[in-house]
């Protein structure tokens, strides 16, 4: 048996990247699992590549119509939800002084509003045992240069599980956060000029202890402790998988 055998399980941002490797993970780990995402057409590649046990479900995590779909999908087909990784997010380079109100509206309706909005929805759907994952970073808890604002939406992601771990009490449905560090995926290569990916990636595992950068598996396999009953005595807590870059 699978560590998630018989779970129903919901991925924001499962078409690519971190999403795309748990989705993976979770299906062969024996779990339904619903993704969701933007962009129909990576969401279509998406569920090519997991295979079977998976449903797609195309939306924008800002857009509470959107999010309304998502959950009434998993109603009508599964009727519950024990896990829930909240897991879109995106980000982009700009220093004070060069910050636009349309990328910092962009940003925080992303990465808050759609991180709040899809926890709160899915709640009527959880229930004892249930686990909420929430994506941070290690720039909830560095400063990092060009990058403050996605950096305050991934602060604001750490306290979101602080603060609903109470409000959860009494519940068991645990929320903890997982904070990858730089990793290889089509987000983090989106934040390099065209051309310059190869060099970005370099910049930062030069800045990690373990010297790289990590593959998407390796944050999708603390997601499946995460997921599953092997951390049943844990939330309100703060997982690192960042090749020590927030540690040291």
């Amino acid at each position: 048996m699978g560590r998630l055998e018989g779970k129903i399980a919901v991925i924001t941002g499962g078409n690519s990247g971190i999403g795309l490797a748990t989705a993976k993970r979770f299906v062969a780990e024996g779990a339904e699992v619903f993704i969701t995402g933007r962009r129909q057409e990576e969401l279509d590649r998406a569920v090519e590549a997991i295979g079977s046990g998976v449903t797609a479900v195309q939306g924008d995590i800002s857009r509470m119509d959107d999010l309304g779909r998502l959950f009434a999908t998993v109603q009508a087909k599964s009727g519950r939800i024990d896990v829930l990784f909240a897991n879109a997010g995106l980000g982009q380079f700009a220093p004070l002084g060069a910050i636009d109100e349309a990328s910092f509206d962009f940003t925080f309706d992303v990465n808050v509003k759609g991180t709040l909005f899809t926890v709160q929805k899915a709640l009527p759907l959880m229930r004892a045992g249930g686990s909420i994952i929430l994506t941070g970073s290690t720039t909830g808890s560095m400063g990092t240069p060009a990058f403050s604002v996605y950096s305050a939406t991934k602060a604001a992601i750490r306290n979101f599980a602080r603060s609903w771990a109470l409000d959860l009490k009494g519940t068991g449905i645990r929320v903890n956060v997982l904070s990858p560090g730089s990793t290889e995926t089509p987000g983090v290569k989106g934040l390099a000029t065209p051309g310059e990916e190869d060099a970005l990636l370099a910049g930062f595992a030069a800045q990690t202890p373990l010297g790289r950068v990590a593959q998407p598996e390796e944050t999708a396999a603390a997601a499946l402790f995460l997921a599953s009953d092997e951390s049943s005595f844990m939330t309100g807590s703060e997982v690192f998988v960042d090749g020590g870059a927030a540690q040291v």
